[in-house]
């Protein structure tokens, strides 16, 4: 008995009825080929482009016809040239290629970044490859490390000018104390004089113990790459820093009010709490609004289980959609005022974003600025 299964006889129209399928599935393929925002092209192992869709035509700003008559090294960058020769040598040898980027230029001399992924078939001598215009993405990454290359070179300079001014300022505030010890409160007899003589020896000496907090916290820094972190009381750091400006907040006129009820205590760098609550005071004074006296709020908060420490004020306020992003830039000044240097506050960010931590500002013109410090979770 033949086991054997004899070939099925089709019909002329089945046999039209197939090539159709198949034709319509090819129509599809070449359709799809062709609408796809992405660069598709057949290659052959010569280094001619064999087939390609309109996408290479449009990035590139060639035709077809003059895509096809040069090799494709042509169309390189030049830069680039070596490189790239070296992964089609390892394509044709059999192995795929993912995400090789490299550079072409067009037509009209742009500068063009695809990233490529390559399937070789090597008994056809053939390249399949898709590519991805990524000139935007490298452009982004372009200007982000200029930026932080900018922030690195700002930041050097203000660990230099640190070292500077903390160096430099010590030996004319040592003088300066020197001057108050010889001094004999004893033989002036104006009550008012003795006060201020003592206030000044007091805001001096705090002067001295920042500058040497700052030395001491360069050197660690220096010695083992990070902060000094210790558990820092709020009540004292406000008390200590409103001791070293009382006699601007008498001159001013200005009101303090502090409630750390939420939390009193954090872990953070000494030099750079006392610098944010420094900065953040002074400049609510110095920014007061000539029609009321200065008023001041610092208060702690947690909000979605994150620290805060809110200082709000009713000072002139910013216009934020004028200034935006510049607030906390260095030497960025929004007053007329000649006291505004624009170091301060670059210094509150550059401390909070040192420590982990994030500051936001809300303000409206005429009305006050609310500045809120998150910590580090």
């Amino acid at each position: 008995m033949n086991n054997e299964i004899e070939p099925k006889e089709i019909s002329r129209d089945e046999y039209i009825t197939i090539h159709k399928d198949e034709y319509d599935d090819f129509k599809r393929l070449e359709h799809f080929f062709d609408l796809t925002l992405d660069l598709f092209c057949i290659a052959d192992f010569n280094g001619y482009f064999k087939k390609i869709n309109q996408s290479v035509c449009d990035v590139l700003g060639y035709t077809r016809e003059e895509l096809f008559a040069q090799p494709i090294q042509f169309f390189v960058y030049d830069e680039d040239k070596y490189i790239t020769q070296g992964f089609r040598n390892q394509v044709k040898s059999g192995d795929p290629l993912f995400n090789f980027e490299n550079r072409y230029l067009t037509k009209s001399g742009e500068i063009v970044w695809l990233s490529w992924t390559s399937m070789p078939v090597k008994n056809d001598s053939t390249i399949y490859a898709i590519a991805k215009n990524v000139t935007e993405k490298k452009k982004l990454e372009e200007d982000k490390n200029i930026l932080i290359e900018n922030i690195q070179n700002n930041n050097r300079d203000l660990q230099h000018f640190t070292r500077v001014a903390s160096h430099d300022l010590r030996s004319p505030v040592i003088n300066i104390l020197s001057i108050l010890e010889l001094l004999d409160v004893s033989k002036i007899s104006d009550t008012e004089t003795v006060r201020m003589i003592e206030m000044l020896n007091t805001t001096t000496q705090q002067l001295y113990q920042t500058l040497e907090h700052y030395i001491d916290d360069l050197i660690k820094k220096d010695n083992l790459g990070d902060q000094n972190i210790e558990n820092l009381d709020l009540d004292v750091t406000f008390t200590h820093v409103l001791n070293a400006i009382e006699s601007l907040i008498k001159k001013s006129g200005a009101t303090i009010h502090a409630d750390f009820t939420v939390f009193n205590e954090i872990n953070f760098n000494r030099v750079y709490l006392e610098s944010i609550f420094l900065n953040l005071i002074t400049n609510a004074i110095k920014y007061a609004s000539p029609d009321r006296a200065p008023i001041i709020h610092i208060s702690t908060k947690e909000t979605n289980g994150l620290k805060q420490i809110v200082f709000s004020d009713n000072g002139v306020g910013l216009d934020l959609e004028k200034v935006k992003d510049k607030i906390f830039g260095l030497n960025q000044t929004f007053h007329q005022n000649i006291d505004g240097k624009g170091v301060g506050l670059y210094l509150v960010q550059s401390h909070v974003r040192a420590m982990g931590g994030e500051i936001s500002v809300d303000s409206e013109l005429g009305k006050g600025t609310t500045f809120t410090f998150t910590l580090k979770a």
